[in-house]
Parts: C-alpha cells; structure tokens; sequence
C-alpha cells in the first residue's frame, strides 16, 4: 500500500482526508451554494456520502486514476476544502478539481492549493496536462484557474 501524499504551501498543508474528516465535509460541501458550483456535489449532502468519498480515496491513488487533498490550514489544521487530480492516466493527463467551503470563499485559498497541486501533478506524477472546467455560473472558479 502506497502512502498518499502531502504538499505544503506557505499557508496551506494538503493532505490526505481520513474518516474522521467526513462530518466536516459533510457541513462544508453540504452547503446549497457548494452543490450550485459544482457538477459532482448533492445537495443535500446526506449522511455517509463523506464517508464513502473518503474511503475510496486510498484505492483511487493506488490504481493511478487520482489523488484527493484537503486543503487545511496552517498552523491549525483547519479543513476548508478539497482538491485534486482526478480522472488521471498517470505518465499522461488528469483533470483539476476542488471545492471551498464558503466561509473560505475569496481568500486566496483555492489559487495556493491549486498552484501547488499543479505543481505537484506535472513534477510527481510526471503528468504532461492538467485540464480543468467550471460552470459558467461560478466566475470565481474562472478566476482560479
């Protein structure tokens, strides 16, 4: 079993999400304005949705299809969301995707985690592209990519 990354930034550490996150994703993503930006969050977000999200993140890394971070906070931990490579073909591409809680929104938080998992996909990973898509309806993804 490999052992899933982490990457730090001047204020950030990106980590792996372990089962004790899932009540806090659950009250994050579950907000409606998560769900109305995002083309793969419910709303509502019901009970054990976190749960099975996290728990195949371990088998996802492992078969190279993707690596998910939960962007925390330094120096206290904080979780305020999530990013990650997804539908990867190691060697080759992935896609970019991630979600802030919205007590988080415009803070910067989603640039510096997005910048260094980037980063970390064409050094690491030795991915040759990175592609990434948002709704028309939320400029602000725009803006971080």
């Amino acid at each position: 079993m490999s052992q899933r990354p982490t990457v730090e930034t001047k204020w950030l550490i990106l980590r792996p999400f372990y089962l004790s996150d899932a009540a806090e994703v659950q009250r994050l993503a579950g907000d409606s304005a998560i769900a109305n930006t995002t083309l793969n969050i419910p709303h509502p977000y019901e009970d054990g949705l976190a749960e099975d999200w996290i728990s195949k993140h371990q088998e996802i890394y492992e078969q190279g299809k993707g690596v998910h971070f939960a962007i925390t906070l330094k120096p206290a931990g904080t979780l305020v969301g999530a990013i990650g490579l997804m539908n990867m073909t190691r060697g080759h591409q992935a896609e970019l995707g991630y979600w802030i809680g919205k007590p988080y929104w415009n803070k910067g938080f989603c640039t510096e985690a997005g910048h260094a998992v980037i980063q970390f996909g064409f050094q690491e990973l030795n991915l040759i592209r990175i592609n990434s898509r948002h709704l028309s309806r939320n400029p602000a993804s725009g803006r971080v990519m």
